[in-house]
């Protein structure tokens, strides 16, 4: 099959190429998909466990990638639940090749039915942000109707899918950003805007029930200081250094969860939560994608089919 690989730890985005490549193996339990649109993170190849498997060994070379949309070729021994054909998204496992390839093998718990009404781009696009805000809100954050929340990098993909969702759910959000980013932000269905770039921003902001941070930084250990008695900080970017003295703070990274999955679908489908997809390449071009991505707007899709 074709296949984006990187053959040596350390070779950075420099080092992929799209080559031939063996079809995967599945273990019990897996799903091959016939990959239609992927998309995958510009920092993962320095992610460890991009280069090895659960037991720690070394696999290279690696195919990166962890966000899929496509159809369900083949089912392994004690996969239930899915069926042949079937179209399918997900999130891949982190220490298993990924999604920039023809196929790719993952554990059938971490696809969700794919609605017949959503183009492979779309939902592609959908799977990381999605999941990412969908967690950070309600499995971590406990957001209710009626809370103030304050969302740091509404305008990017994490930011934007939160932004939707906590004002979905019935919280007042407060979106920040850059100053350039107000129009859209506010677009989006925050009620405020806040420019993290101007001084005492957290004036502005006044006291949140919770923060979802996807900027970290100062801005970070900042954000304790505008939570209410009782408030939460919830951040993608790294563990929290300063922290609420009455509160809490944490760190989190996605998982896959088909269930959680099938919630963000059922939003997309309801208008209430929308991806957005930057540029779309084909499987060739994705080294290039890479080396381009950092920076733009929107996920960038690679076209597989």
């Amino acid at each position: 099959m074709r296949a984006v690989r990187v053959h040596a730890r350390g070779a950075g985005v420099g080092g992929l190429v799209a080559e031939e490549s063996p079809y995967p193996y599945a273990g019990e339990g897996d799903v091959i998909v016939r990959v239609r649109a992927a998309c995958f993170t510009p920092d993962e190849l320095d992610w460890p466990a991009s280069w090895v498997d659960r037991g720690g060994r070394d696999r290279t070379p690696v195919i990166p990638g962890h966000e899929v949309a496509g159809e369900v070729a083949r089912l392994a021994v004690g996969t239930t639940g899915l069926s042949v054909g079937q179209r399918v998204l997900g999130l891949t496992d982190w220490n298993r090749d990924g999604t920039l390839a023809d196929y790719v093998a993952v554990e059938a718990r971490n696809l969700a039915p794919l609605p017949s009404g959503i183009g492979h781009a779309h939902a592609a696009a959908l799977v990381m942000p999605g999941l990412t805000a969908w967690q950070g809100l309600f499995v971590h954050g406990k957001v209710e109707a009626g809370q103030n929340v304050l969302v740091h990098g509404a305008r990017g993909g994490v930011g934007m899918a939160a932004t939707q969702l906590a004002r979905d759910a019935g919280a007042r959000v407060i979106g920040s950003g850059r100053g350039r980013s107000r129009d859209e932000v506010l677009e989006l269905g925050a009620e405020e805007f806040v420019d993290v770039e101007q001084p005492a921003w957290e004036e502005a902001v006044g006291r949140v029930d919770m923060v979802f941070d996807a900027i970290g930084g100062e801005v970070l250990d900042r954000s304790a200081a505008v939570l209410r008695p009782g408030g939460t900080l919830v951040t993608i970017a790294r563990p929290p250094t300063v922290r609420p003295e009455d509160g809490r703070a944490m760190y989190f990274i996605v998982e896959p969860n088909r269930d959680h999955l099938v919630r963000v679908v059922r939003a997309y489908r309801q208008g209430t939560l929308r991806p957005l997809v930057g540029s779309v390449r084909p499987l060739d071009q994705a080294p290039e994608a890479f080396r381009a991505k950092k920076g733009t707007a929107g996920k960038t899709v690679i076209d597989v089919a």
